[in-house]
């Protein structure tokens, strides 16, 4: 089976750099991106931009990126103010956030978990009749940096509200690099159990402590095949402390390809991209095979 990749480094990773990236550059990136391979984006977020001025162009970054068959965007969306943004722009995907922590989601948004559930279920709801796909994202499901580790069964609850309101997909993310093989495996099982096989399952990881593809693997060996990835490792969280950059787009391509695993990507232009998107952030980026 093949692996489906949601690449999120225009948004997840461009939202945690000092510097702007510009319209035309986030297009470009996408633009090349698609060259690569890659079918499915996170292109976008819905949020303040003077909480995020890095994501400020979402409108304009929807207007001008290549509108081709099997390519799909998705846009962040965490509130009913942002539901409002997307449902003006072409946008395919609604991606519907919440913490799974009340500290870290007062942090991140200004409200409890539940509050954030209650408001969000109705934005689900909303983007379904306006005939927008809608993939619920679950954050600090492998722990929080602040209470540590979140319960199973208020993932699962959480997951369970967001599914009845329409959701079609749970991406469980590890916002802060928290997680281990081991609970990758532990919790993807428990989801599997209680959903079966009717909703879409996805895994977002970030390589905080260096665990981001064993991660991968452990999701992949227990039956996910929808990962979550940024271009040369860009990205973290403004609203989490020490978290670094994404699991590497490149590095993850690699290992599948190691495995004989199917992403449908051209790693020499992945690594290119890298490469080009290293010059135009100004720094020394996260990913390993663009070093050699």
């Amino acid at each position: 089976m093949m692996i489906n990749i949601c690449e999120v480094g225009p948004r997840d990773g461009l939202q945690n750099e000092k510097k702007i990236v510009t319209t035309e550059q986030k297009v470009e990136l996408i633009t090349r991106l698609i060259e690569s391979g890659i079918k499915k984006f996170e292109a976008v977020s819905f949020v303040n931009p003077k909480i995020v001025p890095q994501m400020g162009d979402a409108e304009e970054v929807l207007k001008y990126v290549p509108k081709k068959d099997g390519i799909s965007y998705a846009g962040l969306v965490l509130s009913n103010s942002g539901l409002e943004r997307a449902l003006k722009t072409p946008v395919d995907t609604l991606h519907v956030v919440t913490a799974t922590s009340d500290t870290f989601n007062q942090k991140n948004s200004k409200r409890t978990v539940d509050q954030s559930v209650q408001e969000l279920t109705n934005v689900i709801e909303e983007g379904i009749k306006s005939r927008r796909k809608v993939i619920g994202v679950l954050g600090t499901a492998f722990g929080c940096p602040f209470v540590g580790n979140i319960p199973p069964s208020r993932i699962i609850n959480i997951a369970e509200s967001f599914v009845k309101a329409g959701a079609k997909g749970i991406t469980l993310a590890d916002t802060t690099g928290l997680a281990n093989p081991n609970q990758v495996k532990e919790l993807v099982s428990k989801f599997k159990e209680y959903f079966g096989d009717d909703i879409e399952i996805g895994l977002h990881f970030h390589n905080t402590r260096g665990l981001g593809l064993a991660n991968v693997l452990s999701g992949y060996l227990s039956g996910v095949r929808n990962f979550d990835s940024s271009i040369a490792g860009l990205g973290g969280c403004p609203f989490a402390p020490k978290a670094v950059g994404n699991v590497c787009t490149e590095d993850m391509v690699n290992m599948f390809e190691q495995m004989s695993v199917n992403t449908n990507t051209n790693l020499k232009k992945l690594i290119e991209t890298a490469n080009w998107l290293q010059d135009i952030i100004g720094k020394e980026l996260d990913g390993m095979l663009m070093k050699l």
